[in-house]
């Protein structure tokens, strides 16, 4: 199986593709947001990030992404919590910050992290 080679190759399988992973993300989306109690938008808004942030960070030439059904009991147990989503949205920007800076440099250049999380494209067709 070999793979175009070009943009405007993959430009007439890449757009249905991505009308048909639409139709099914958005419902997805606007579902994991309503059960986890965030507003929708926000649920739209993740799923938006979530699949840009993959497709430009792996390195496959398939990937799947979006929001895990897992992780609604426990955003609607922080947002409980807490009292209210902007409460739950800076606790999760706090963590961020906080995690990012106890990094040191070194481990942000440890290939073996990003090999595990992101495999390599194969020689091999499926």
């Amino acid at each position: 199986m070999q793979h175009p080679e070009s943009f405007k190759d993959n430009l007439k399988a890449d757009v249905p593709a991505g009308l048909v992973v639409f139709l099914v993300a958005v419902p997805l989306c606007l579902g994991i947001a309503l059960a986890s109690g965030a507003p929708l938008f926000y649920g739209l808004i993740a799923g938006i990030v979530g699949g840009i942030v993959v497709g430009a960070v792996s390195r496959s030439p398939l990937g799947v992404s979006g929001p895990a059904a897992g992780l609604a009991v426990i955003v609607l147990s922080a947002i409980t919590t807490l009292g209210s989503f902007q409460a739950f949205l800076v606790s999760v920007v706090l963590a961020g910050v906080m995690r990012g800076s106890s990094r040191s440099p070194l481990a942000l250049l440890a290939p073996a992290s990003s090999a595990i999380t992101f495999p390599r494209r194969s020689s091999r067709a499926c």
